[in-house]
């Protein structure tokens, strides 16, 4: 007990240093401007801000915030950002003097750099109302000083965080826009737009908020200079220019160091390692909306902005591959089996004989399916599978990994696809140039490796699955502009319509052809 209370009695200092400490902290966290009527005279030389006090400026400032909540993008994170602080003006008192907020706006008028109208971000209203404070006749009253503060400092706030989220984010949303699209994309969120208003040197943020990637800035750098790339107006090339750099600001880019990735408008796929392709193949990927490229960028219509995916088109997706399966069965999806195996087996009667199908009623196997009159049979009372073997439509192994539209990637006996140049072919699943390679790739050339490789070369009964010692990311994307090996920008046609449903979308925030070339 004596011991107890020593401690007690040794510690008591110790809290109570601490609790000031912590009260120190806090208050000095909050800044006091109970002069800030004397600050501000001494910044701008203006003898109406004489008499400028916190508890009147609050009062305004308040009213403005609720007046103004309309025209601000995240009204509710700017209006508790002030509360917080006791509405006190920090864009004005920290960086209107020292030059920050005109760089700012200066910034905000060079947004057609990345494609975007510079109106979005009031940089001229910024700057007109900076040029008031800095002329110390401009402000005639006091009601007129609290009014612009308040207002300077609702636009700064506003436009700061919809310029930031622009850049780090993107303007629009992938997943509210297409029908299938299942990557994991990060959006903006209040931490991250209060760390905007936080910042302390406003250029140092903007600077660190500038994309860094190198195909951004390939694709800047060609979207300011102008041109028209091969085969397309000017006009259709800024197009595609603006499209996949917005593509480039979404955060749903791999942060794995290896992975497998497949690029739907080029039929490719390529294995990432430390950023270099370590391999890549063609792939067939499933048919689209807009193979014949009928539909573009220059035709867009107003009722393009919706995404209509054609039933069989590859999603946009990120997963992992967890397993293989070698000699696969084919478990045939409802709508093909209606839709076409019950077609041929009408015609012959020894069609599923011969592709080797299996046909299934209430989970038992029909010893004699030829008997069945196809033609007239409900569409949904089988189920079909494909046994093991040569004319497998799924080959002789396929790649697993979980995902809610039933696609994976996997071989296939149908090799004369591969050499057309557009190959949006398959049902939905993608189909690869060179299965083998890629199960080297993800698996290593060991025991592993080399069972699969004879197990390819035989004829099995039955399926094997194989596990991943690690299980690999796999990202199927969609991106038709794209700076290559050598620095080319590459273009490929808008296979899916997808570039036409984000431009329409995008329209609204983009710069104008004159505000671009006056870069």
């Amino acid at each position: 007990m004596i011991l107890i209370n020593t401690i007690k009695k040794s510690a008591a200092p110790l809290v109570l240093a601490l609790f000031v400490l912590s009260t120190l902290t806090l208050q000095s966290c909050k800044k006091s401007r109970s002069d800030l009527g004397k600050e501000l005279y001494k910044k701008t030389h203006n003898k109406v801000f004489k008499d400028a006090t916190p508890e009147g400026l609050a009062q305004v400032f308040k009213k403005m915030l609720a007046d103004e909540r309309s025209k601000v993008a995240n009204p509710n994170l700017i209006t508790a950002f002030y509360e917080e602080n006791g509405y006190d003006p920090v864009f004005v008192m920290d960086h209107i003097f020292n030059g920050d907020v005109d760089i700012t706006a200066t910034y905000f008028e060079k947004a057609g750099q990345h494609g975007l109208d510079p109106s979005m971000f009031k940089a001229n209203q910024i700057k007109e109302l900076v040029a008031k404070f800095k002329d110390k006749k401009a402000i005639k009253n006091l009601d007129e000083a609290y009014h612009d503060i308040a207002e300077l400092e609702i636009l700064t706030a506003n436009s700061l965080i919809n310029y930031s989220n622009a850049l780090e984010y993107g303007m629009v949303s992938p997943r509210k826009i297409y029908a299938r699209y299942f990557t994991e994309t990060k959006r903006p969120d209040s931490a991250s737009m209060l760390k905007t208003l936080h910042a302390n040197n406003l250029k140092a943020y903007l600077d660190s908020i500038q994309p860094k990637d190198p195909q951004y800035l390939m694709m800047q750098k060609a979207l300011i200079a102008g041109g028209a790339a091969k085969g397309m107006t000017q006009e259709e090339t800024n197009r595609y220019l603006v499209v996949n750099m917005e593509r480039l600001r979404w955060k749903n880019k791999p942060t794995q160091s290896k992975y497998v990735i497949v690029n739907i408008p080029d039929y490719r796929l390529d294995v990432m390692e430390n950023g270099h392709s370590i391999l890549n193949m063609k792939v067939v990927v499933g048919e689209g909306r807009n193979v014949d490229n009928t539909n573009s960028l220059v035709e867009y219509d107003e009722s393009d902005k919706i995404d209509r995916p054609f039933s069989r088109e590859t999603p946009q997706l990120n997963s992992m591959i967890h397993s293989v399966q070698v000699n696969p069965v084919w478990n045939i999806p409802q709508s093909i089996a209606s839709k076409e195996i019950m077609v041929e087996a009408a015609k012959d009667p020894y069609y599923l004989d011969n592709k080797g199908i299996d046909v299934f009623e209430g989970g038992k196997k029909i010893e004699n399916p030829e008997t069945i009159d196809w033609a007239n049979a409900p569409k949904d009372k089988y189920e079909f599978k494909q046994r093991p073997g040569d004319d497998n439509s799924l080959g002789k192994i396929k790649f697993l990994f979980k995902n809610n539209s039933s696609v994976y990637l996997h071989d296939t006996p149908a090799k004369t696809a591969f050499s057309q140049n557009v190959r949006a072919l398959s049902h939905g699943c993608v189909r690869l140039g060179d299965p083998q390679a890629l199960a080297k790739a993800v698996f290593g050339d060991g025991p592993t490796y080399q069972k699969i490789v004879k197990d390819m070369s035989e004829d099995k009964p039955d399926p094997t699955t194989i596990a991943l010692p690690k299980k690999m990311p796999v990202y199927i994307t969609y991106v038709t502009c794209w700076v290559d090996e050598t620095g080319t920008l590459q273009y490929r046609p808008d296979v899916y319509g997808l570039d036409i449903v984000l431009y329409g979308h995008l329209q609204k925030f983009l710069a104008k052809p004159e505000q671009i070339a006056a870069l």
